[in-house]
């Protein structure tokens, strides 16, 4: 299974991080329109990610709901029918939610860099720092802080959880 260690945080102004993101990246970003959609899952997490192309992703993944950064167990399937196998899915599991979110998506080195506006909740980054085979976590910490400092992201911005738990705790 594919590993990384993220950190979500919450950011005030994505449009006073992006030419921060674009310095440690070098490169364009790519805008990405998401739509996932939850199911129940008894071992993690399962969603389904429909972009604008009409393709999609099918992604399980396992990590501990804590602030800072943490390991994440992943895999990916790719789908060109992502309608049907939402259909299905919420008739196997059920829908436990849905996430709407416009996503920025710079490269640095192996690190993901993610800004995004999510419906409902507001502006966030998130960084996803891709481990090698048999890569202890360490060194993925490590560069998720340095990364997080580069960024200006302080600790009492990191959140836990998903944006899916952040909008069910929505008033």
């Amino acid at each position: 299974m594919a590993r990384n260690i993220e950190i979500k945080a919450r950011v005030d102004s994505l449009d006073a991080i992006e030419p921060l993101a674009a310095a440690l990246s070098g490169q364009e970003p790519a805008s990405i329109a998401q739509d996932d959609t939850f199911f129940a899952c008894a071992n993690g997490r399962l969603k389904l990610r429909d972009f604008a192309d009409g393709t999609g992703e099918l992604i399980f993944y396992r990590r501990n709901d804590e602030t800072g950064p943490k390991e994440s167990f992943y895999v990916i399937s790719r789908t060109d029918a992502p309608d049907t196998l939402r259909e299905a899915l919420t008739l196997a599991h059920g829908v436990i939610g849905r996430v709407r979110k416009q996503r920025l998506l710079f490269m640095a080195g192996r690190t993901r860099i993610h800004l995004d506006r999510v419906e409902g909740l507001g502006d966030f980054l998130e960084l996803e720092v891709v481990l090698r085979e048999g890569e202890t976590p360490d060194a993925g910490m490590e560069e998720a802080r340095s990364l997080m400092a580069a960024l200006g992201v302080e600790p009492e911005h990191l959140l836990s959880g998903a944006y899916l738990d952040l909008l069910a705790r929505k008033p």
